[in-house]
């Protein structure tokens, strides 16, 4: 089954033919390092690494590249404001390098407990600057001009400016920083001069005095540098899609002297809403991952809850549907579980290669990850299935989903919330008590102990059909 990707370039579905033979080159935007990462954030990530996965499933070769942006990304969405990284080490006392490594650290955790593969390579924004200024410099004479603040592009001087985010109808020139001098409102600044009297944490020397890059020109320097013009796939935040990748492309256009976009194919998630609308960090309050670890659930969960949707469309979230993206992860794990241990062996039998084509045409049609679970699901309840054929199968499958739905145990999956009195050892072992008294019909002793441990919050589930036994209440 060949593989189709919708681009945003062109608003369709295209085939996905590879610039060179057998390789797939990603390049997806990375995190600004300023703030813990929301999981809305996050979904950007699961969401690239299930095309990575996608496309070495297909048999690619894949290069994948993610940022990590610590200098030059402004305040909003829009090219507007002070830089994240200044404004977090002003109202911390903390240098902006210590602040951009412990939350690219956090950031990596929380890439690991997603189960999120490493890229081939991170890169890192500050490592480029002589590389960025290199750029700028081979762009500025044909289509930059500068002004007291900086260096700005001339979006007039490349072909069909805004082509990507449709911004004559979207609106989305309307997000553009007004700068007095500007020529029109869509140019953005390349280079950002220091103001006089002002001293910034990260500057540079440039030919246009010293400061720091614009974020924009951050990831058209990365990606030539790592992948080379033109590569296959740029991925990203739906937001990005309205200026930043635009600004990608306006730049890439002026260094390659062509209409060339950089990235052949242009990919972006949708939002992780909630009822109060899009997750925001600038909006003050937000979820991290580890606020729904601290609530009890395993971070598996949410990368189930992600894949239950397309990426394309907005996901909602609320502690509801995380509940039942978690109920369903339970439950296929201790489906799993219940397999006979056996060798992996391929396929023969016809029911499981079917489902496996199955699975195969759903994630080849744009990622619909939704429906290739369920052909997952299918494969792990069928009936009088060779073992050994059947584990081979889930474990293909699941080299795409990325849930180790093979590798979890119901032990695992069990957090206890911070505000928990109790470790699950100990809830074990009482309820193993409390067993042996049902079993003698001292049933005194028995609804002592489940009154007991209902106090420290623990809520004892006869005969819950998922054989989970007892949950912690959350506050």
């Amino acid at each position: 089954m060949s593989l189709r990707l919708f681009n945003s370039l062109t608003r369709q579905i295209e085939p996905f033919a590879p610039v060179h033979e057998g390789e797939a080159r990603v390049y997806t935007c990375g995190p600004t390092v300023y703030n813990y990462q929301h999981i809305g954030n996050m979904r950007a990530y699961v969401f690239a690494d299930t095309l990575g996965r996608v496309l070495s499933f297909k048999g690619f070769r894949l290069s994948h590249v993610i940022n990590i942006t610590d200098v030059g990304h402004l305040t909003s969405d829009a090219d507007e404001g002070a830089d994240k990284m200044e404004k977090a080490a002003a109202t911390s006392g903390k240098t902006a390098w210590d602040i951009a490594k412990f939350y690219t650290d956090a950031y990596w955790r929380d890439i690991e407990r997603l189960n999120i593969r490493q890229p081939m390579r991170w890169s890192i924004a500050t490592d480029y600057v002589p590389a960025m200024i290199a750029f700028a410099e081979s762009i500025a004479d044909e289509h930059c001009y500068q002004l007291e603040s900086g260096l700005y592009f001339d979006t007039s001087t490349v072909p069909d400016y805004g082509r990507l985010a449709r911004a004559a109808t979207d609106a989305g020139e309307s997000r553009i920083e007004a700068v007095e001098g500007k020529r029109h409102p869509t140019d953005f600044a390349i280079w950002r001069t220091t103001p006089p009297g002002e001293t910034r944490q990260m500057e540079w020397d440039s030919p246009w005095g010293r400061g720091a890059p614009g974020w924009h020109l951050e990831c058209s320097v990365m990606s030539e540098a790592l992948l080379g013009f033109p590569f296959d796939i740029h991925t990203g935040g739906i937001d990005h899609r309205e200026i930043h990748h635009p600004n990608e492309i306006a730049q890439n256009q002026a260094r390659c002297h062509s209409a060339d976009s950089g990235a052949r194919i242009w990919m972006h998630n949708n939002f992780l809403i909630d009822r109060g609308g899009k997750m925001s960090k600038s909006a003050g309050e937000f979820l991290t991952l580890q606020a729904l670890v601290d609530r009890g659930f395993h971070p598996l969960a949410y990368r189930l809850m992600c894949l239950q949707a397309h990426y394309r469309s907005e996901l909602e979230f609320s502690w509801e549907n995380l509940a039942a993206a978690f109920t369903r992860l339970k439950r296929i794990v201790m489906a799993a579980e219940r397999l006979p241990a056996a060798e992996a062996a391929e396929p023969t039998d016809r029911r499981v290669t079917a489902e496996l084509a199955s699975f195969d045409e759903a994630v080849s049609d744009d990622l619909n990850t939704a429906k290739a679970l369920t052909h997952f699901e299918t494969v792990l309840t069928m009936k009088g299935l060779d073992t050994g054929q059947r584990r081979h199968a889930l474990a293909t499958m699941d080299q795409v989903l990325g849930l180790r739905l093979l590798e979890l145990d119901r032990v695992t999956l069990r957090i206890a919330p911070v505000t928990a009195t109790i470790s699950a050892e100990e809830i074990d072992a009482r309820l193993a008590e409390r067993k042996q008294a049902r079993t003698a019909k001292d049933f005194a002793a028995s609804d002592r102990i489940r009154d007991e441990l209902a106090a420290m919050g623990v809520e004892v589930m006869d005969g819950d059909p998922l054989g989970w036994e007892w949950k912690l209440k959350v506050d």
